[in-house]
């Protein structure tokens, strides 16, 4: 027994200097928990959550923890008064109290909630306890919940929520601070508590040098200088700094630099690639690592990916037919045994289950995405083609022709005649007897126009293994409200330069023979434009890369105390933290995103050119459908707009969500800004906005369209957009990614050859074989494996999500009228989607569900966990 004890504190002297210094102060302790025996004791309960028993490092430091109680150490608290001040002018800080029967209180077998019993002094003249320090004298970090304390003298119950996780006391300068759950603008804050809070930020902003530890609490910007390493060979440049490649800023680490080049900084190994920083509350929480959606990600880079390329290196395979794509739903994908036993001997149970499903050895058998669980030939009809425009996972692009023949805005002196060479009587026979003219000023005319975005980029891409054009589509209002293509075009820069302008073809719908073979292969070269347009500006760039700062700056310039911090950091839970995984596996050189999708290695270069294209005013969704010519502004209409196309299921839904949202944050902020003068007079409000635009989107911080942060109807506005980025924009952009693109044959992500022209071998196999054809143009099978797999593991809800109208704790805040604004911002939601149900109900409103059948529940508030296509959350988490 004593050989372990000795065993024990040897290990921990040599690893760390924590254990060494609760024994140093442990005498000081034991004489400290005895001197304050007897006189009036404040109750208090702490819930926290430990390490789990059954990782062997965890079970190691819980043994030493409980060798430290054994000494007199522990885990201690001071409560701070927010009434009472010491000869500083701080607030008087209480005697320390320890977190009692922590000996006898067993480590859960998975990480949850422990509750302990602590006993404070009461001294007569302490007053109102607004704040605690705490001090870990453990060897191991534990996940602290909140403290409430019971019948506090003249007060009442008084609870903290702290949410945060609390490392061994020698990793500070600093005993942690945390505030009782009250909002003050900063001039309310008690006098007790206002070096406390400044002090705290200041903490928070750190001095911007050395390399971020794990138990740093430090938020910082960086530009993505880490997307590629120099050291293996890797180049791209670098994104943000610059007017070439503007970026947002992401979270700073403090790496070292690459060798080769010092601009960039060092990339993790695959193996580390989870434990890049990020501010310890920023992580994952425990029951969303236990889902996997961040180690799925992680196993898939560094060890199914480069299996299964092995595999298709020996035995290059392509799909044959629609059967066989069908096959990984019903099948799974075949590997054969040492192959298989390779690829998964190396993951974890969890993992291994996740991925070789209930089925023995099929391997990657997939679930049935909802666009083929009813019809599976429905997903290649016109209508669904349409539809997917306004009810599919990117709903965001469609807009009403104003001008035709549609015009470029490239500049004609660097790219020549961009301009459509679609003419009336190209489309004449589909207006339904309309002239074009009329069609327009009808609003009947609708174009998706990939073609100024991708232009630029294109003879670049095609320089690689991708083979695609920039596209344009024309499509018809008709009056059962659904839209019919009636052209596509597809554009290649000129071959002989690109001030030459564009070479384009029209294609026409087509139901029989090879025609109707090209049209659809004119259609699939359509969604690949639309399928790498969304992962990359869509989804990561209007969502994950332009809130990270939002993230960054309220930490560092709103105190905890703030209403307004109160009111967003929910929203920015899990951000940082998947938007650095994603740096490491998804959008990295040579990353699953550029092995999958037509941009290839130009993938974040292209995204940083359509940055300079973004305002946050845009985000706003009125704003957006306005700027799209899909809605004008209709005092008598529904939130004060009126759709052009009535059955737009995102814009229908998505304008009751953003409704709701924003009578929430104007009930909520007008609690505490009476008037203008009050917005101005904040000075951590001003900060915040400042330093968000000169910092956090300084590339474009001399935009004019900024809002100026100095009325109220500005932060509405302002914070209003922020939560609908965060929740249900995101929520509208991802979660749909498996139910429509997990078959590939809808959502191809690149093409690797171009349209087939008469007399060639290709055109041959377009008339004898059109699957085949079809299949050799879109993704490879491998490609199309490693696809399915990332929009699979991104389009599934945690068991621990917390949604929108939803807190991960009920008492977030002290004040009452707030919880009964957020009380009926949820009662709010429900209505809402008890609408949405009723919509999909209706058979008049063909977009609702579509040929597929498959309902628009994307903006359906609620959801259970997994693959549901449904669920707003409150965060980008994933």
């Amino acid at each position: 027994m004593f050989g372990i004890g000795k065993n024990i504190i040897e290990g921990a002297l040599n690893t760390t200097g924590d254990l060494a210094g609760s024994i140093i102060n442990a005498g000081g302790n034991i004489l400290d928990r005895v001197s304050h025996l007897g006189g009036k004791k404040i109750k208090g309960k702490v819930i926290l959550m430990r390490s789990n028993v059954l990782d062997f490092t965890e079970f190691h430091s819980n043994l030493l923890d409980n060798f430290t109680e054994l000494l007199g150490g522990g885990v201690s608290l001071q409560l701070i008064s927010a009434t009472h001040t010491s000869n500083d002018s701080r607030g008087k800080v209480g005697h320390k109290a320890y977190l009692e029967r922590w000996l006898t209180s067993i480590p859960p077998l998975f990480a949850g909630e422990s509750v302990f019993q602590i006993n404070f002094d009461w001294e007569e003249d302490f007053g109102y306890p607004g704040a605690f320090f705490i001090k870990n004298g453990h060897t191991s970090e534990f996940f602290l919940k909140s403290l409430t304390l019971e019948d506090v003298p003249g007060y009442g119950k008084v609870h903290f929520d702290c949410n945060s996780w609390v490392y061994p006391s020698g990793r500070y300068k600093k005993d942690r601070i945390f505030f009782a759950n009250h909002s003050y603008l900063p001039n309310q804050t008690p006098n007790p508590l206002r070096k406390y809070r400044e002090e705290e930020l200041w903490n928070l902003r750190g001095d911007g040098t050395g390399e971020r530890k794990e138990w740093d609490r430090i938020y910082d910007y960086d530009v993505y200088n880490d997307i590629a390493d120099p050291d293996d060979g890797d180049h791209r440049p670098i994104l943000g700094g610059t007017a070439e490649y503007p970026y947002p800023r992401r979270g700073r680490t403090g790496r070292p630099r690459s060798r080769r080049n010092e601009n960039y900084e060092s990339r993790l190994s695959p193996l580390m690639s989870l434990n890049i920083y990020v501010p310890k509350d920023e992580n994952f929480g425990h029951l969303k690592m236990s889902d996997f959606l961040g180690y799925s990600l992680k196993a898939f880079s560094i060890s199914i990916k480069p299996g299964l390329q092995s595999i298709f290196d020996l035995t290059p395979n392509e799909f044959d037919n629609f059967k066989e794509v069908d096959n990984l739903f019903e099948r799974g994908f075949p590997i054969p045994f040492n192959a298989f036993k390779t690829l998964t001997e190396d993951l974890t149970p969890p993992l291994f289950k996740a991925l070789v499903r209930n089925d023995g050895q099929k391997f990657l058998k997939f679930p049935t995405p909802q666009v083929v669980k009813e019809d599976k030939s429905a997903w290649s009809t016109d209508e669904e083609f349409a539809r997917e425009m306004l009810a599919g996972p990117n709903p965001l692009l469609i807009r009403r022709l104003e001008v035709f023949p549609p015009i470029s805005k490239l500049d004609p002196k660097v790219y020549g005649n961009q301009n459509s060479t679609i003419t009336e009587e190209h489309i004449k026979h589909g207006l339904d007897g309309l002239t074009v003219d009329e069609a327009i000023k009808q609003n009947k005319v609708y174009i998706l126009d990939f073609h100024d975005a991708l232009m630029p980029y294109l003879r670049k891409m095609n320089a690689t293994s991708t083979k695609t054009y920039a596209t344009r589509t024309l499509l018809f209002l008709k009056d059962d409200g659904t839209l019919k293509p009636l052209v596509i075009e597809l554009s290649l820069p000129h071959p002989q330069g690109d001030e030459l302008g564009a070479i384009s073809k029209l294609y026409f719908p087509a139901e029989n023979g090879v025609q109707r073979s090209i049209w659809q292969l004119a259609k699939a070269y359509v969604a690949v434009n639309d399928v790498g347009y969304h992962q990359l500006i869509s989804h990561w760039l209007h969502t994950h890369a332009v809130l990270e700062p939002f993230v960054i700056a309220t930490h560092r310039q709103l105190s905890v105390l703030h209403p307004i911090h109160k009111l967003l950091v929910p929203h920015f839970k899990d951000t940082m933290f998947i938007n650095a995984s994603a740096r490491q596996v998804l959008i990295n050189a040579n990353g699953l995103i550029e092995s999958t999708h037509y941009p290839s290695k130009y993938s974040m270069e292209l995204s940083s050119i359509l940055y300079k294209d973004w305002t946050f005013l845009d985000q706003a969704l009125p704003n957006n459908l306005i700027k799209r010519g899909i809605a004008v502004e209709d005092s008598s209409s529904p939130h004060g707009l009126r759709l052009l196309i009535n059955d737009y299921p995102f814009a229908v839904d998505g304008l009751d969500i953003w409704s709701a949202i924003k009578t929430w944050v104007q009930d909520y902020c007008s609690l505490y800004y009476k008037d203008d003068n009050a917005i101005q007079n904040d000075f951590e409000l001003q900060s915040w906005w400042n330093e968000l635009r000169e910092k956090g989107h300084a590339d474009k911080k001399d935009e004019p369209w900024w809002p100026k942060m100095q009325t109220l109807s500005e932060l509405i506005e302002s914070c209003t957009t922020i939560i609908w980025i965060a929740s249900a924009l995101h929520a509208a952009v991802n979660f749909g990614q498996y139910p429509y693109g997990g078959y590939i044959l809808n959502r191809p992500t690149t093409s690797r050859r171009f349209m087939p022209e008469v007399g060639t071998a290709e055109y041959k196999e377009l008339e004898s074989n059109p699957e085949k054809a079809f299949l050799r143009t879109i993704n490879s099978e491998l490609q199309a494996l490693v696809g399915i797999s990332i929009i699979e593991i991104l389009s599934k809800h945690a068991s621990d999500e917390v949604y929108l109208g939803q807190r991960a704790s009920i008492d977030w805040t002290s004040d009452k009228i707030a919880l009964e604004a957020f009380e009926k911002f949820g009662k709010q939601l429900f209505e809402v989607e008890n609408r949405i149900m009723e919509r999909n109900q209706d058979v008049n409103l063909k977009n609702r569900a579509g040929p597929v059948n498959l309902p628009y529940t994307l903006l359906v508030p609620s959801s259970n966990e997994g693959l549901t296509a449904r669920g707003i959350p409150n965060s980008i988490s994933i």
